[in-house]
């Protein structure tokens, strides 16, 4: 299930930003016991790299990728940490 998940998150963030650099880790393991993780959701982390983000806050690319994700994020997605540059930046 949960390489369905990083699939899933992979192809929607694609789709939304045709990204330079994506890198989806599932940590769901680390959280293991945690009360948010009996629900069945998965904790991730996404590293991306994309034109998007050029000139952007972080809270403003944060934003743009829970918008990418929205329907996963009330379906598989308990938690989500978001690494997201512009390609200068990175």
């Amino acid at each position: 299930m949960t390489a369905e998940r990083v699939a899933l998150i992979r192809e929607r963030l694609e789709a939304s930003f045709s990204p330079a650099h994506l890198q989806v880790k599932d940590q769901s393991h680390l959280h293991a016991g945690h009360a948010g993780a009996e629900d069945g959701m998965g904790h991730f982390e996404v590293t991306i790299v994309a034109d998007a983000f050029e000139g952007k806050p972080r809270i403003e690319r944060h934003r743009l990728v829970y918008a990418a994700l929205e329907s996963l994020m009330q379906t598989d997605i308990h938690a989500l940490k978001i690494n997201a540059f512009s390609p200068g930046e990175r």
